[in-house]
This record gives C-alpha cells, structure tokens and sequence, in this order.
C-alpha cells in the first residue's frame, strides 16, 4: 500500500517539482496543475488507509516509529499542508505576487516531501537505536528510539543515530530523481503542453544521474548493513523485483522515442514498485532493523497484533480495500485522457 502511495501521490511531488524548476510560462504551470488536479488528494488516502493497516496488524512498530520519528513525521505533515493549500489558493487571488508564493509554497514543499520519503526509507534500511542503548546498557524499552534530525558525526554507523546522515540522504536524493522523473512522466502522460519535449529530455538526462545514484547507493549499503543482499541468494525467486526495477530504469533511457505518451509513465512506475519491493525483501522479516545487538530488529513476527485482532482487521481489510479500489477505478474512469482543458484551481 506505501508502494501504491509512492507511485501515485509520488507524480504528484514530481510534478510539484517540475513546476518549480522547469514551468516558467502562466500556461505551462496551468497544464502541471490541470494533470494532478482531480487526482492529488484522492492519492493520499492512501497514506491513511497504510498508516491504518499498520495500527492493527502491526501495533508495537506503529507506536515504536511514529513516536521515534516524531520530528520528521511533523515536518511531512506541514509540507502536505502548505503542498496543499499552494494548490488551492493560488487561484483565489489573481495578483502575481500572491500566485507567485503560492507557486513556491507548491513546488518547495513537493521537493522537500520527495527528499524526506527518500530519507525515510534510508532510515528503514539503515535501522534505529533500539532502547536507546548506550555502552552496552539500553536506556529504555526495546523497541523505544527517537532520533533528533542530525547528529554531530551526520555518520549512519554513529552511536546516536539522525534522521538526516549522508546515506540517508543519498537516498532521499533518489526519491528527488525518481519522483521528478515520475512527475514529468504524468505530465506527458495527461497534457499536451508545450513542456512535454523539454520534459523528455530531462527525464533522459536525469536518468543517468538516476543510475549513478542506485549504484552508489547499492555499494555503500554494504557499508551499512552487512550481507545485504543474503535474502536473494537463499531464495532466488526474489530476483525478480530487482530484474523489474532494472527494467524500469534501462526502459527510461528511451523515453524519447516512446510512441504512446504513458509508456515512460509505466517503466517509472515499475522502477518504484520493483524498488520498494526489492526493499522489503533484503530487510524480510525485519521491518525496523537494530543497530544494536542488546535488543532485537523489529520484525514481523514480535510486532504483530494477536491473532483475533489480525483475524477481525483482514476482514474489514478486504471490505475497505475493496471500495477503496473502486473508488481510485472510478475517478481515474472519469478523468481519463488528457486534462488541458479542465481548468483546476480557476476562480
């Protein structure tokens, strides 16, 4: 469900991003806003629909890293605000130096969300302090942490852990490439703006930077986490996600002689799920690892609810599920095809 998130609130940040850096034209920025208007916040349910499955099949790690990521949690939050009211005010007042902020308030906090999603899932592969442990002696609980934005070293293999240290912001620099290379994809994709052919060649030449990223990333993960990739080695079929994300990347080198406007919108898109799931299958069963040896990772098995609380939640799960699809079915029915005309945020 965060795979589905990224995918789809994730072109809306790369949009946002696009609209910062690259829309210097009144209707250059109205054809960015017209291709996420009717989609943005439908995307973020779900965000909420993730955090609610972690609350009840996964309680001790809901509780463990949203008190431990507080901080950055808080900051998201403000920027999927002003990300939001950016939207929605700009058109209210039709004064350049009012659409002018607005515009920034937009594309600022599009960028800083991508970087801090990025940062968010490096501090996942990275681990945590676990019970505060210090000199061998934990502080707190075992599955208690928090994490201030930086530490003093900004060194991931530090004692007293930051959210923000050089891996992690590696990372949250892929999360900046992948999602404004995503974001210009949904562009091409639902407009026929004049930026389209400049979107092409920036989404060619900010693939290069892309894959110098994953393989700086990739070696310096064995600085982080020893035997990183033993999960694939004992089970092979496994390979398939990082095959899926190679052909999303390698795909992209070719967006400028794609015929159908959403095929780059696909190979970014698989580059995503073939990332997150490569992810996930490194660190399985972990799903917060420790960076220390007096208290355990967390993992899927001791941060489970119990078993008549997983068994009442899957129910409604697939009830929730259900029309949740329906309803992200229906309104991408509705506003199929390409969006010029819809005129978002006009007052």
């Amino acid at each position: 469900m965060l795979a589905i998130y990224v995918v789809l609130d994730g072109y809306d940040f790369g949009a946002g991003i696009v609209h910062l850096f690259f829309a210097k034209k009144e209707k250059d920025k109205k054809a960015i806003t017209n291709a996420i208007g009717p989609f943005w916040d439908a995307n973020e349910v779900w965000l909420i629909a993730s955090g609610g499955v972690l609350f009840f099949a996964f309680p001790t790690l809901y509780a463990s890293s949203f008190s431990g990521f507080y901080l950055p949690l808080i900051m998201i939050l403000w920027l999927l605000i002003f990300r939001a009211i950016g939207l929605e005010l700009r058109g209210q007042i039709h004064n350049r130096l009012w659409e002018a902020v607005w515009d920034k308030a937009f594309g600022i906090a599009s960028f800083l969300l991508a970087l801090f999603f990025g940062i968010a899932l490096g501090n996942v592969v990275r681990g945590v302090n676990l019970g505060m442990v210090e000199n061998g002696v934990s502080a707190h609980e075992a599955h208690y942490f928090f994490l201030p934005l930086w530490n003093p070293t900004f060194s991931p293999t530090a004692e007293h852990l930051g959210i923000i240290d050089w891996f992690t912001i590696l990372l949250g620099l892929v999360g900046v490439v992948i999602l404004t290379i995503h974001g210009a994809n949904w562009i091409i994709y639902k407009t026929n703006s004049d930026l389209n052919n400049t979107l092409r060649t920036v989404i060619f030449r900010l693939n290069f930077v892309l894959l110098a990223l994953v393989v700086l990333s990739l070696v310096v993960w064995h600085v982080i986490a020893p035997k990183p990739f033993h999960n694939f080695i004992e089970t092979p079929w496994l390979w398939i996600f990082p095959i899926l994300t190679l052909i999303g990347l390698f795909g992209l080198f070719l967006i400028r002689t794609f015929k159908k406007d959403g095929t780059g919108f696909i190979f970014s898109s698989l580059f995503i799920l073939g990332g997150f799931a490569s992810t996930a299958a490194s660190i399985f069963p972990k799903l917060l690892p420790s960076t220390n040896t007096v208290n355990p990772s967390l993992t899927v098995y001791n941060v489970a609810a119990d078993e008549y609380g997983l068994s009442v939640g899957i129910n409604w799960f697939i009830f929730a599920v259900i029309l949740l699809i329906a309803y992200i079915f229906i309104q991408y029915r509705v506003f199929k095809g390409k969006m010029d005309n819809i005129g978002y945020g006009e007052h």
